[in-house]
């Protein structure tokens, strides 16, 4: 069995290495991935099943002026109608109180600081 020159064995490595960076390179994208659709969940969950109605309404109204600014895309505007009002709309977002059938919307409300 010829044995392989330093050079061949330096390029195997150095193709190993790429191999490894690229596998990093999705580990990482999928833990980022992950974290963003847990807190997304945690975030949904408060505003739907709340046990604080101030903490929700401080959360629903937060979220009403941040939104439409970070989402750029008309497509992404739409998954999120529900929380920052229709294209063209108001702009207000209907709150539930935990435990009542009972909804606000969220600009008639006082905003927290």
């Amino acid at each position: 069995m010829a044995r392989r020159t330093i050079a061949e064995r330096l390029a195997q490595i150095e193709a190993q290495k790429k191999t490894l960076q690229a596998r990093l390179g999705q580990q990482e994208r999928a833990h980022d991935t992950r974290r963003k659709v847990l807190l997304g969940a945690l975030v949904l969950q408060r505003l739907e099943a709340g046990h604080d109605p101030a903490f929700t309404q401080r959360l629903a109204d937060w979220l009403r002026r941040e939104l439409p600014g970070f989402l750029t895309r008309e497509a992404d505007r739409a998954l999120f109608a529900d929380l920052i009002g229709a294209p063209g709309g108001d702009g207000a977002v209907a709150v539930q109180a935990p435990g009542t059938d009972a909804t606000v919307p969220s600009r008639d409300l006082d905003p927290v600081a």
